[in-house]
């Protein structure tokens, strides 16, 4: 009996743990680097010529569609700003922006309600 019942509450903290983990980890889907900002999850990735920005609602993928946002790179004493504009699915890109490695890029994010969620990453 004693034995069921420790087996029963092992199996009920396992399950407790799992889904408490499966949801609201932040990980990097695309290669990138992640930072969260309340519920909302940022994915930096820097491309061939561009800044891709993914976005998800706690994991969940949010639609760029009514997103935008701007990046701000600095890189040693240069800066550059680069406008985001979204470009399908959960993704919004800054097109001609580089961020080559220990730049900082400081993102602003405007969701479709104005929200203004603030991010910093550091490329490495």
């Amino acid at each position: 009996m004693k034995k069921s019942i420790s087996l029963l509450l092992a199996a009920s903290a396992a399950l407790v743990l799992s889904s408490a983990h499966g949801h609201g980890t932040p990980t990097p889907n695309h290669g990138g680097i992640v930072q969260a900002v309340g519920d909302t999850w940022l994915e930096l990735v820097p491309a061939s010529g561009k800044i891709e920005l993914y976005v998800e609602d706690d994991g969940d993928p949010m639609p760029s569609a009514g997103l935008s946002g701007h990046l701000s790179v600095q890189n040693g004493g240069a800066k550059a700003d680069y406008v985001l504009k979204p470009a399908g699915g959960n993704r919004l890109e800054a097109a001609g922006a580089q961020a080559p490695k220990g730049a900082k890029v400081i993102a602003v994010l405007v969701l479709a309600d104005k929200t203004k969620v603030p991010a910093t990453f550091v490329v490495k």
